[in-house]
Parts: C-alpha cells; structure tokens; sequence
C-alpha cells in the first residue's frame, strides 16, 4: 500500500546510522518517559536529531510489580475505537522543538483493562482462576495486535507527521521489554499456551508426545526434568516468534519504508530463565526486524564495565543493528514521585539504583564511558532521561555533544586499529540446562566483568554462529557456558585452534584449557571466578595484544581508545603500532609517532583518545 512515509534504513559503513530519504543521522537517540520541550532542546543544542518517544495501547503501568501507573492514556479504547491524542501530543512536543527531528516509537502492545476483561480465556490464566494481561501464545491476542498496529500506521501514513517517523519500537510484557508478566511463580494455565507447546513439540521432534503433553511446570521448586528444558525453550521461542511476526507486520503495513526494533535476548545479564529471554539466536534469523536494544548490564557502579546484556557482535554479524539503553544515573537524576508523583507508588523508584553518584564529575564520567563504548564497538544507542531533567546540566550536555559530534565524524570505516585477539562465544541456552534455575549460570556469566578489565577487547558472539568464525582469525577463544560441544563443533573448533588459538572452555561442571600449541585438554585453574590478571596469563601464552596491565576498563576500536579508571594513578597504554595521539574530546594533539601512551588518572575519570597511524 503507498504510504507518506520516508524511506528507512540503517547504514553500518562505519559508525551506524540511521539513513532517511538519503540523509544520515548518528544512531545516537534521547527519549524520555516524561518529556518537556527544554529537554528536546536542549538535545537539539547537542546536534540529535533522533528521537524516540513511548506510546501505549494501554494506559496501565508498564509492569506487575511495583504499582507504576500509566505514562500516557493509551490510544486502544475499544475493539474498534481509537485514541490517537497522545501520539499527536508527543509528534507536537517533539517537532516544536526540533523541526527536523527524525522519529523512533515505543509502542507498547500490552493490552488494556477492558480487552483482559472481555477476552479472559486469552490472557495468562493464573492457579487462582483470574488473569493477568495477555497470554502470549493467544491467536486472538497476536491477531488483534497485527490490526492495531496496522490501524495505528494507517492513522500516521495519513497524519502531518508521517514525513518525520522512521520506525516502531515493539514493545510488550514487563517494562516494555519482553519478558513474561508473573508475580513470584510463573503461572500460566491458558489453553492457548497448551496448544501452541504441542505445535512446537512436533515442529521439533515430529510429535507432541501424545494427548497429555503439557508445559512443565518452570519455577525453581519443581524437578528439573527433560520436559523442563523442553518448556523453557518453548517459552523463549514464543517471544521471538511473536516479535518476529509484529515485525513483518510493520514492514508490510508501510510498505518496507519503517524500521523496525525491539528489546530482546538479555542472556549476558538475565539469569532467570522464566523471562523467556533465550531465543535470540532464532530471532535473528528474522528478515523484518531492523534492530535489537537493552539497557547497559546493571552492573552500575563507576569502576565497572556496563556491557550490552546480549552479544552485541552476532547482531551486527546477522545485519542488525544493536541500540543500548543509557538510563544512566547523574547527579540530576530526579525521583518520579517528585516529577508525577500521582503515579508514583508511595516509597517507590527512590532507592538503590534509582539514585545517581552525588558528584557532578563521576556522573559526567559515567556518560563519557557510555559513549566511548559505542563509539569503540560501533553500536547505537539513546540517552533515556527517564523522568525528565537527568542530563540538565552543562558539563552532561557537553558529554552528549561530544558524543554526537564524533559519532558524525566517524561515518566512514577506520582501519586504525586491529580486530580484537579474543573472542567469547556464550551459549544462551545454557540455562535451559541449568538445574539451579540460573544460579551456577550467573556465576558464569559474571565473567563479564574480569573480560572487560584484562586489558585488551573482546567480540563476543552467539554459539549459533561459530560456523562463521572460521574466517576471522582469534588468538583466545572463550566457549562460556556450553554445556557440551557437539561433533561438528569439535571439527569447527578443531580448525580454529589448528591456527595457533587458545581455547577456554567454562560448562556447568568447569573449566578446562587447550593450549594454543598443545592438543590435549587440561583443567583450568579456576571454573568461573577468573581475575583479569589470570586472563591476562592465558592471553600471554597466546601472544594478545595486551593494551593495559592495570585493572581498569579498555575500550578499542573504530580509531578510538578509552580508558576508564576503577583506581587512581598512572596507567601506560601499549599501543599494537606507532600513531598520532590526540584527546578526542577536544582535538588537542598528545603526542606523535609513539606506540605507548602514559596518563596520569583520577579514579573513575574516563579518557577518550583519538589515535591516527603514522604512516
């Protein structure tokens, strides 16, 4: 069908953009829950032009748990009546202040109060007899959603701001993110739910194992049997499938012109496997979803690496694009119950994390780090100020101009640095093996954080996608959390080691290592709790580069190095050839023609350098 809509796509040349009837914009975003339009100017002054902006089916809060309330009305009144104020409030907010904004969705497919009222044989069916939102495996559910979505981009092709949107945003479940609505146990004892398992058991063995094949039950208390592992994947796929589907949707409602994302495949931060967030894998192999999004781990004290929560390098490898979620505390983070507190739960979203470092530096520090890792792995992202206000100061702002301004500047390709020596391929269905329902899976994915502090960069990749790795030469090879490794796989591995690669093997059991010139398997010395300095042994036994031999975080790539201090002191970076050296942040040359740099660092100060080769 025409549409008035531009055309979308994204470009991974060098660092992603967003490329709208020909234009090209940094795939740097802000959004907010609660927008206003000093805020959108102020990102204005900052050169984005990209913006995302929530909308809702439903005006309910965004999760179960904590009693939230809506941030919008909802546009979805009735089976055929629509609402469509709050996303002509939003359009106008947003182009008052930036004419030229180019426009992301987050639309949330979460179905309202009077849909779980009239339909309630196809919501969640809790043990108690009542209903908890939709049941996601509910024909009528997906099928409503395809028509409202359609209906809703029939209304924007039609609007005065079809010339500004770029894409959809798909959103559904807990806080927008795709993950299962449940209080402490899963429950869900829909008849759909039943239905869709048996269809996945044939498509997967050739039959449902008779009339009484049932989902198993999935909550820690219960035996940890075959039927579970075959459950929890189901469950996972469910997700995948539905994003998919709601993605085909977008593309053919406007005419291949919108793009398409969602939140999805948290493996590398999300533990339990009741969330359903262990199908990425399956979903990249989707043709109509344009790209993926988290927020940062949470492992969010300064001094630490704050990861995307999925192996970002697959999805670049399958042609995705990855958007990471910086909803990064500063010190003008300010508590929602003092912004909306009539929605706000009382004494909620006012402790722990919701609390931003009190010094204005560390928090300018923290938007540095968030930049220097999507500038240095070439992902996307969006500054999400959640409540409004949290980047409203100069030193912030001019962290996200910066940001911006390299992030323009590095469009094209830069061959300045080499690929990464190390790589950890995970396995995301290790938890579907994991009989402590995620709790020997967190021990070993907490790796992470002595990965990001061993001194030199890693890639880190789906096991789906070994087969891919034969091409691209690796020093050390990490295979975390593989429960075992299939025949075809040794041959694989047999390969990539044969080039003089290490391999580190981490299951459920522990760890063992192949020396890069040995061909026998030996223990490790730990199972999962590495320290940097032990990776650092491994990688020397390999010949990796080693950038830094503190413990602190490195970033590299794309042209740029960032260090970002966990203690204060000296740091000498060792560099793989000779370059010129500049401070990225404001130009200034540091030195010519070396091939070591040594700085002088305040804990938790992050330094973003430029580096050019010398020819």
């Amino acid at each position: 069908m025409p549409t008035r809509f531009p055309h979308s796509r994204i470009d991974f040349s060098g660092f992603p953009s967003f490329r709208v009837d020909g234009r090209s914009i940094p795939a740097v975003a802000y959004t907010s829950y609660l927008p206003e339009p000093e805020y959108y100017r102020q990102m204005a002054d900052c050169g984005l032009r990209l913006i995302c902006f929530p909308a809702y089916l439903a005006g309910r809060g965004i999760n179960i748990h904590s009693g939230i309330g809506a941030f919008r009305k909802g546009i979805w009144r009735d089976d055929n009546t629509f609402d469509f104020s709050d996303l002509t409030a939003d359009f106008d907010k947003i182009l008052s202040a930036i004419p030229d904004a180019v426009v992301l969705i987050r639309l949330h497919l979460d179905v309202p109060t009077w849909w779980e009222k009239k339909y309630p044989n196809q919501c969640c069916l809790l043990n108690d007899g009542s209903t908890l939102r939709q049941c996601f495996s509910s024909p009528k559910w997906m099928a409503d959603c395809r028509d409202v979505l359609k209906q809703i981009i029939s209304w924007l092709s039609d609007s005065a701001y079809a010339h500004a949107l770029a894409g959809i945003h798909l959103a559904a479940g807990g806080t927008e993110e795709w993950v299962y609505h449940y209080y402490d146990r899963f429950e869900d004892n829909s008849s759909h739910r039943v239905t869709a398992f048996r269809k996945w058991m044939i498509a997967r063995y050739g039959s449902d194992a008779g009339e009484g094949a049932l989902p198993a039950d999935i909550n820690p208390d219960a035996p940890f049997t075959g039927a579970v592992t075959d459950t929890l994947e189901f469950h996972a796929s469910e997700l995948a499938d539905r994003i998919d589907e709601l993605a085909r949707t977008v593309k053919e409602a406007s005419s291949g012109r919108l793009l398409t994302g969602a939140f999805y495949g948290y493996h590398y931060f999300i533990t339990d496997p009741r969330k359903g967030h262990n199908a990425l894998g399956r979903l990249l192999e989707s043709p109509h979803l344009d790209y993926l999004a988290s927020p940062n781990a949470y492992d969010r004290q300064p001094g630490l690496d704050w990861p995307p929560m999925a192996a970002a390098d697959s999805v670049r490898l399958h042609g995705k694009l990855w958007m990471a979620e910086h909803d990064t505390r500063t010190f003008r983070t300010t508590l929602l119950n003092d912004v909306a507190g009539d929605i706000c739960p009382e004494g909620a979203y006012s402790e722990g994390v919701w609390i931003g470092p009190a010094s204005s530096c560390v928090s300018a520090m923290l938007l540095r780090t968030n930049a220097a890792r999507m500038l240095t792995n070439r992902y996307g992202g969006w500054w999400f100020d959640m409540w409004g206000g949290w980047f409203d100061d100069f030193a912030l702002l001019r962290e996200i101009e910066v940001c911006q301004k390299l992030a323009a500047a590095s469009a094209e390709p830069s061959g300045a640095f080499p690929e990464p020596e190390v790589c950890v391929i995970a396995d995301e269905k290790l938890l579907f093996h994991d009989n402590s329902y995620g709790a020997l899976t967190a021990r070993i994915i907490n790796q992470r954080q002595a990965l990001a502090k061993a001194g030199t960069p890693y890639k880190l990749f789906l096991r789906n996608d070994l087969a891919e790795m034969s091409g691209v030469r690796f020093k050390f090879l990490w295979l975390l959390g593989w429960h075992e490794i299939c025949e075809d796989e040794q041959q694989l591995l047999g390969h990539l080691h044969g080039d003089r690669c290490g391999i580190l093997h981490t299951s459920l059991t522990g760890s063992r290592w192949l020396d890069p010139e040995g061909d026998t398997w030996r223990d490790a010395p730990t199972f999962c709790e590495w320290t940097p300095e032990g990776l650092r042994e491994l990688y020397r036994l390999c010949g990796v580069h080693i950038y830094l031999d503190s413990d602190d975080i490195v970033y590299v790539g794309n042209g740029f190095a960032a260090i970002h201090a966990a203690s204060e002191g000296g740091k000498t970076v060792t560099l793989p050839q000779r370059y010129t050296v500049r401070n990225a942040i404001d130009g200034a040359i540091l030195d010519h023609d070396v091939d070591r740099v040594s700085l002088e660092m305040s804990q938790y100060e992050t330094v973003l350098l430029r580096l050019v080769p010398v020819q």
